[in-house]
C-alpha cells in the first residue's frame, strides 16, 4: 500500500511540473511577439481573429468577443492588417461564431470585402493551420485575449508562419479563474497534439487563396 501510495505522489508531482514546465515554453517562446501596442505592432496582410461565442451562457453580450471585434477593426483602420479572416465554430444554423464576427465588424467599418469566414475553425490549431494551408497566408497578425495568444503563437510558429498577436482587452468584470485554468492545461495539450499526436486540423478542403 505504501509503495503506490508513493507512486501516486510520484506520478501526482511530475504531472504538475510537466504542466509547469509546458506552461513556461510556450509563454517563454512567444512572448517577443505578443503585443498590446497598436502602434508598436509591425504590420501583415492579414489579421485572423480566433472565434468565441458572442453571448455569454446567460445569453447575455460576451465581452471577450466584442473586445477581438474592436481590435480587429481599430488594426485594419490603422492600416497594420489589409483583410481579416474570422475563424470560428459554424457547428449548426443557429451557432455560426465566423458570421457573428462579420456582421460585428461590418458595423464596426470593416468592408465586406475585406472579411473572409473561415466555418471550420473548431480549434485554436485548426484556425491557425487553415490560414496557412486552405488562404495561403504565412505572416499573419493573430486577434485574441492576452491569455490565448501564446498558444496561438507557440501553434503557428511549429507550422513556420511568421506571426504576431494583438491581445484584446481582457473584460474587467469577467471572472477569469475558469479561463486561465482550463488555458493553463490547453496549452500542455497543444505541445501534445504537435510533439506527440501529430494532430491536424479537422478539415481543410479546397484551397481558397486570399488575393490582396
Amino acid at each position: 500500500m505504501l509503495r503506490w501510495w508513493r507512486l501516486g505522489i510520484w506520478v501526482g508531482v511530475s504531472a504538475v511540473l510537466g504542466l509547469a514546465v509546458a506552461n513556461w515554453w510556450v509563454i517563454r517562446s512567444t512572448s517577443s511577439s505578443i503585443y498590446s501596442d497598436y502602434e508598436a505592432i509591425p504590420s501583415n496582410p492579414v489579421g485572423l481573429v480566433l472565434g468565441t461565442s458572442s453571448r455569454r451562457t446567460d445569453g447575455s453580450p460576451n465581452p471577450f468577443f466584442y473586445n477581438r471585434m474592436e481590435a480587429a477593426a481599430r488594426l485594419y483602420h490603422m492600416g497594420k492588417i489589409g483583410h481579416i479572416i474570422v475563424s470560428g465554430d459554424n457547428r449548426s444554423r443557429f451557432y455560426n461564431e465566423p458570421m457573428e464576427m462579420k456582421r460585428a465588424l461590418v458595423k464596426l467599418g470593416v468592408p465586406d470585402s475585406a472579411i473572409t469566414l473561415d466555418y471550420a475553425g473548431l480549434r485554436t490549431l485548426d484556425s491557425v493551420v487553415r490560414s496557412k494551408e486552405i488562404f495561403g497566408q504565412d505572416h499573419i497578425t493573430i486577434i485574441t485575449q492576452p491569455f490565448h495568444s501564446y498558444r496561438a503563437v507557440f501553434i503557428s510558429r511549429y507550422y513556420e508562419m511568421d506571426a504576431v498577436a494583438l491581445v484584446a482587452n481582457e473584460p474587467a468584470d469577467e471572472p477569469a479563474v475558469s479561463v486561465y485554468v482550463r488555458e493553463y492545461f490547453a496549452r500542455a495539450k497543444a505541445i501534445l497534439d504537435l510533439y506527440v499526436l501529430k494532430t491536424g486540423p479537422r478539415h481543410l478542403g479546397e484551397k481558397e487563396p486570399i488575393v490582396l
